[in-house]
């Protein structure tokens, strides 16, 4: 993508065709260009020594082909865009252009030319590209027909010096893709402007001039100008469009009558999304797709759930009558659901699904991808030739979703793409109550966003749906030839309110006198085929009648659909479902088998120069492979991830800087500093562990955490046999995917029955960082806990991760994994393991003490998480303290029960139980767990905490505040009076005693 821009510079590419044509317009008339490029064309230098004026190219070459070709007859006939020597940005200008002056001038009088006519010729061009750039403001888009059309001069005659007796002079067309009059060449000015307005402002509107690419700018000019934008259907193909039509209008209509009042968010003024889509499925079914994955909001969701996925009406019905799957928790409602089912086309049987999505609009937007991904990779489909994603979207939502950006930003990046998106927004022109454009949005589109990444957008009136099926194929095309996002704004209109209950003439008044007075799509096309003798005067009314039994019946509205097929290549969930997360597995790997990865996670190739730091640790990791020194927690996560992928279980690593590692400690990519191009000199000891070895994916992933997380969520949806792992920056950088947590990780599994394994890290510690880069947010995963949805883990040591990663890719459960990682601990002594932890340990939810004690003699258990145990023992060891035991829970959810009334039980005489935490006492975990605590208590203890006081903040600002704080916790949870509880209130920070 880089590159492209690099090429399309004001000098290159795309733009050279207009710079040459304001050139040839400044040769002929130097006022008639803006002042900044007329200066800028004055300062070109003489070639040569050579001072006369230069003068245009292109007339004399279009006249002495012409000549050539007429044996003399004069024609007026002007390519400028084919003109070889061009003045480019006032920087370079045509070598040869001053040099030849002189024998130009000559050719140009022989060729009998006149400067009035010449000018009109270049007219005629700059009229044509106006269009193919600004044609789309004097399309006829918008059904109800509501606005004035705003002048746009540069699309009209009159801005050029042209006007009626111009018409019928003959001009040549330059570059235009197609024929006019019947020829490739030349026409009649009448003839070119009607070929003009035909292709640009008619029902449908192009934008695509802003493309780097000459090919793909081309591509898309010639299959528009080519055939003028006008649609040719064959009546097959007019009847299945009226049928699709008339299936979308009646499915509205039986609900509305059977179901009053009852939300569904109707498709009516926009049901030409039905056979748009079914038409653009059936086109992908014949080039070879297998797969399509669908998203949407709710807009016409459940019109797409019938007409085109098949879901049966009876099912639907239940729905509307409040029948729920049993095998749900909570499940969701109607117009959330997700569908999977299989259509036959031309090419052979599509894969449908359509991926749940809640509330919140856009945010399916990177699910849908992730999951394209993660079918792509199971099928070796690198192009993206056999899956497919279509997203639905809403017009105000397309322009107002800051997701909608990062997961097009995300569409050409190497860790992300799917080989281009068939967008379709449904343009109702109204966002929820607000219609006025001024409130909506800053631009003129909905679809400008789209622009960002280059992407075509075709503009087209819902009501011509034959125009409709004619930009969904030219669509498809593109998506399939280039492998990029491709736009359709179906311009349509919203027939009720935002939802059934809704009254629209409350904030639309004059918008919704119009849509009272609208017949409707279906209506309109059914009399346009009758009046052509297309279909028989009542062929609309008895297609009505029919969905309409088939309706009553409850059977499904599309034929081809296909029922009991087994897709290829389907993931079989089976084993994954009812797992308890106290599921045993073995995380142990052999002494030898360890060595071997340390060997060749530690030795780049022989002329593979790693800079001198690198050089140092992987020195250090030598070491540590050989057990000559502890591991600490980059080496134990490389040698977890270099187990897996040997034994065959792929991992998908992703994050802001995860390959280095935000704090310089994973280093799972290496890079050789003598190299000599920007893509070449990376080495990744994970991909080269063995010969045969999954493979290990690691993506620097772009600054987003919305889309990225999202598309995350979705790839690890649909693939369970993959690790798949997602790191913030710093913990709270996944504030920026609240989102994505709450509405799919959290409860993804309670409302649609979806298993998804992802892994998230969240570095989270209180060293003094500020606010922002000290915690993770512990409360908030922890709040979203229930019936065993997730797993929230705080481990304390490199073991423990490597059993911790072993454990989430070898248990056949697939929760989500929430993991509070480190910073100051990747690189402390106390917290490292020694490889046999590796070849014999397990992860441990709970860590009891460590230090051998007289359990009789201990009179109070700390509890506690994660770095403050490092803290609390050190000061415990300072003074020499031996009647306090401390204890880490390293699994806070689900909580280790079991495990904490075995610790509980060891130390008869303790009567003070201390939960202890870095964060303010309204953070952290103490809110969510003290209940579990108090749970597994003896009747005869008591429970109190130490914490830093609550606060707004997660954190305070300034260094020795917080190492205030963090001395105040610590030496309140050991001073402690155990022979008064009460005493605990005067030396906590925090005012909270809870007795049993």
């Amino acid at each position: 993508m880089m590159r492209d821009f690099q090429q399309s510079s004001l000098f290159f590419g795309a733009n050279a065709p207009y710079v040459e044509e304001l050139y040839e317009q400044y040769l002929l008339d130097p006022a008639a260009v803006p002042e900044s490029w007329r200066k800028q064309f004055d300062s070109l230098p003489n070639v040569a020594g050579n001072n006369a004026k230069d003068v245009a190219h292109s007339p004399v070459i279009a006249a002495f082909a012409e000549r050539a070709k007429n044996g003399g007859a004069r024609v007026v006939y002007v390519s400028a865009e084919k003109n070889a020597a061009s003045a480019v940005g006032g920087v370079v200008a045509s070598a040869n252009a001053n040099a030849n002056a002189n024998a130009n001038a000559n050719a140009n009088a022989a060729a009998g030319l006149n400067t009035d006519a010449y000018k009109k010729s270049f007219k005629v061009l700059q009229f044509i590209r106006a269009h193919r750039v600004l044609g789309s403001r004097h399309s006829s888009l918008d059904p109800l027909k509501r606005s004035e059309r705003m002048p746009v001069p540069e699309l009209e005659l009159s801005h050029y010096g042209l006007d009626e007796g111009d018409l019928e002079t003959e001009y040549g067309f330059g570059s235009w893709q197609g024929k006019i009059a019947g020829s490739t060449e030349k026409a009649k000015l009448k003839d070119i402007v009607a070929a003009v307005k035909r292709t640009y402002c008619s029902y449908v509107g192009v934008e695509y001039m802003y493309i780097s690419s000459t090919e793909q700018k081309r591509w898309v000019q010639g299959n528009f100008e080519s055939i003028q934008s006008q649609p040719s259907l064959s009546t097959e193909e007019k009847q299945f469009l009226l049928e699709r039509l008339s299936a979308a209008e009646t499915l509205e209509k039986y609900l509305h009558t059977r179901y009053v009042g009852q939300k569904r968010f109707s498709l009516e003024g926009g049901e030409s999304t039905i056979p748009l889509l079914d038409d653009i499925i059936q086109g992908a079914g014949e080039k070879g797709v297998r797969e399509v994955v669908l998203g949407m909001a709710h807009r016409g969701r459940l019109n797409v759930l019938v007409n085109s996925l098949g879901k049966l009406p009876a099912d639907l019905f239940s729905e509307f009558e409040g029948k729920h799957a049993h095998e749900l928790d909570s499940g969701d409602v109607k117009y959330h659901q997700g569908f999977s089912s299989d259509i036959q086309t031309k090419g052979g049987a599509v894969h449908l699904t359509l991926a749940f999505n809640p509330s919140h609009l856009e945010i399916v937007n990177p699910v849908v991808e992730g999951s394209v991904r993660a079918r792509q990779v199971r099928r070796g489909d690198i192009e993206g030739r056999e899956v497919m994603p279509i997203l639905i979207h809403g017009d105000a939502a397309f322009a107002g979703q800051g997701v909608v950006m990062e997961t097009m930003a995300l569409s050409q990046t190497r860790g992300y793409k799917t080989g281009g998106t068939v967008h379709i927004v449904i343009n109702n022109q109204v966002g929820f109550t607000t219609s006025d454009t001024r409130d909506t949005r800053s631009s003129l589109y909905c679809t400008d966003i789209a622009k960002m990444i280059e992407a075509p957008v075709f503009h087209v009136n819902a009501d011509d749906p034959e125009s409709v099926l004619l930009v969904g194929r030219i669509a498809l095309e593109y998506r399939m030839k280039f492998h990029k996002d491709v736009v359709i704004d179906l311009v349509c209109f919203r027939k009720l309110g935002h939802n059934e209950q809704d009254e629209p003439f409350v904030t639309q008044p004059l918008m919704y006198k119009k849509i009272a007075q609208h017949p409707g799509t279906r209506k309109l096309y059914a009399d346009r085929l009758t009046a052509a003798g297309t279909v028989n005067a009542t062929h609309g009314d008895d297609l009505v009648t029919n969905i309409r039994a088939r309706l009553d019946a409850g059977k499904s509205t599309n034929t081809k659909i296909l029922y009991g097929i087994k897709p290829p290549l389907a993931v079989d969930w089976a084993p994954y479902l009812g797992k308890d997360w106290r599921q045993p597995v073995d995380t142990r790997v052999a002494l030898a088998q360890l060595q071997m990865y340390a060997e060749r996670l530690t030795q780049p190739p022989s002329d593979f120069k790693c800079h001198m730091s690198v050089d140092k640790l992987l020195e250090v990791r030598r070491k540590m492979g050989r057990g000559e020194q502890p591991l600490d927690w980059g080496m134990a996560e490389n040698l977890a991830y270099a187990s897996l992928v040997a034994s065959g279980h792929p991992i998908r690593l992703s994050g802001q800087d995860c390959g280095r590692g935000t704090f310089a400690h994973r280093h799972v990519v290496l890079h050789d500093q003598n190299r000599e191009k920007w893509d070449s000199g990376i080495y990744v000891p994970l991909q080269n562990i063995q010969e045969k070895q999954a493979t290990f994916l690691v993506i620097d992933s772009l600054l987003s955490e919305e889309a990225v997380l999202g598309f995350e969520y979705g790839y690890a949806s649909a693939q369970p046999f993959e690790l798949v792992i997602w790191e913030a920056q710093f913990g709270d950088f996944a504030n920026g995917a609240q989102v994505v947590i709450d509405q799919f990780i959290s409860s993804g599994e309670s409302k649609w029955g979806r298993l998804c394994g992802l892994t998230m890290f969240l570095p989270h510690g209180y060293e003094g960082q500020g606010p922002e880069h000290s915690s993770a947010r512990p409360e908030r995963f922890l709040q979203l806990c229930a019936e065993h949805n997730m797993q929230v883990v705080m481990p304390s040591t490199a073991g423990q991760l490597f059993h911790m990663i072993r454990r989430q890719a070898l248990r056949q459960m697939r929760k989500p994994l929430i993991v509070m990682m480190p910073k100051s601990l990747l690189r402390k002594k106390e917290a490292t393991s020694p490889i046999e932890d590796l070849v014999n340990g397990k992860f441990e939810v709970v860590i009891g003490e460590v230090e051998k004690q007289n359990m009789k003699n201990v009179k109070r258990v700390i509890f506690c998480s994660g770095k403050v145990y490092f803290d609390v023992i050190a000061e415990r060891q300072k003074r020499a303290i031996d009647d306090i035991a401390v204890v880490r829970i390293e699994q806070l959810y689900p909580f280790p029960h079991e495990e904490f009334a075995e610790q509980i039980a060891l130390y008869p005489n303790a009567k003070s139980i201390v939960w202890v935490q870095e964060e303010p006492g309204n953070q952290g975990a103490w809110h969510r767990i003290q209940h579990y605590l108090k749970r597994g208590m003896r009747a005869d203890q008591t429970l109190t905490n130490s914490l830093r006081p609550s606060s707004a903040s997660p954190a305070v600002g300034y260094l020795a505040k917080s190492n205030e704080q963090q001395k105040t916790l610590v030496d309140a949870a050991l001073s402690l009076d155990t022979k008064n509880d009460d005493s605990l209130t005067k030396t906590m920070p925090l005012k909270t005693v809870a007795k049993k």
